[in-house]
């Protein structure tokens, strides 16, 4: 855990998304840093295609859990 400083305008943007997406301010900024993180490892995929990767890795450790 960690402060990191960044742009009002961009806390402003983080804190009006939260809101409508229902995350706390923290974690609206770490799921847009992670989506922005996939999206430079992966230039050659859209959006929905890193949250479609995303969503098959959660339900890959979901169904591992389930069969243990």
């Amino acid at each position: 855990m960690g402060i990191v400083k960044i742009d009002e305008a961009l806390h402003e943007d983080a804190r009006r998304a939260s809101t409508v997406m229902c995350r706390s301010i923290n974690a609206q900024a770490e799921y847009w840093m992670k989506i922005g993180m996939l999206a430079e490892a992966h230039p050659t995929l859209s959006f929905n295609q890193i949250v479609a990767m995303q969503l098959g890795a959660a339900q890959g450790s979901s169904s591992e859990l389930a069969a243990a």
